[in-house]
């Protein structure tokens, strides 16, 4: 095996383990524990990695709360794929919930453009202008507190209005996925409330993001694995988050 190769190797085993042992190293490449500690130095050198005593652990990002109107012009290539995706599951008649995320936003402007006829009900201001020239959608904006920087409506009494609906399906953007505390996370405590009851709301729920937020952590976990059904990402994990992933019975698209 080449020493890249080894490196790649390392990476996957920390994304799915989120720690490793020089010495369980050492053993699964059949190298020294010399060798493997210059591949740890180089991974923390590179930034991917911390090191640890006797080992490493991966070197996690946290997610920097930004405005709506700056995450709606990053990624755009990776967001529309994974929107597609998501316009592919959603059937003729369904009720669906949009959460406040920049790949929702993408999300439904295809939905506006299509002749599908269904019921979209979102707590994203900038989602309900999207639809100003789509007779074939019944459009729900939920009422409650509006958070200017995040764009969207949040807090006890958008919790209240939404509780009083039922969907079919939830479609739900995250700063991150955590796989080794199974956690999923935001920005916000208010808005990861409101995401809970959004999911409480819903028969199945999907989380959109891109595959890079699977090494990002947001600042409040509102969410744990098996509350979800589907994840929804522009390309197929790598293999070991992917199999990972799949413990959960989760479907990953």
């Amino acid at each position: 095996m080449f020493a890249e190769e080894r490196l790649n190797e390392i990476l996957d085993l920390l994304s799915k383990d989120g720690k490793v042992l020089v010495k369980d190293l050492s053993i699964r490449f059949n190298v020294t524990e010399g060798m493997i500690r210059k591949d740890l130095q180089k991974l923390e050198k590179d930034g991917a990695i911390k090191r640890t005593y006797g080992g490493a652990i991966l070197k996690r990002n946290i997610a920097e709360s930004t405005s709506i109107s700056n995450r709606l012009i990053k990624n755009l290539e990776s967001k529309r794929i994974i929107a597609e995706k998501a316009f592919d599951l959603i059937e003729e008649n369904d009720t669906i919930f949009l959460d406040v995320s920049s790949i929702n936003f993408v999300l439904a402007e295809l939905i506006a453009s299509s002749t599908k006829k269904f019921t979209v009900i979102t707590n994203m201001v900038e989602i309900t202008s999207v639809f100003n020239d789509s007779s074939n959608v019944n459009i729900i904006c939920i009422g409650g507190t509006y958070n200017k920087s995040l764009g969207g409506i949040i807090g006890s009494e958008a919790i209240e209005s939404i509780r009083r609906y039922r969907v079919n399906k939830a479609f739900m953007g995250s700063c991150g996925i955590n796989l080794s505390d199974r956690t999923i996370s935001n920005f916000d405590l208010e808005e990861g409330n409101t995401k809970k009851a959004i999911m409480s709301s819903a028969r199945t729920v999907y989380i959109l993001i891109e595959n890079e937020k699977f090494n990002i952590d947001g600042t409040y976990k509102f969410a744990d694995l098996d509350d979800i059904d589907y994840i929804i990402t522009e390309e197929k994990p790598s293999s070991k988050i992917y199999e990972a992933i799949k413990k959960f019975n989760i479907n990953v698209i």
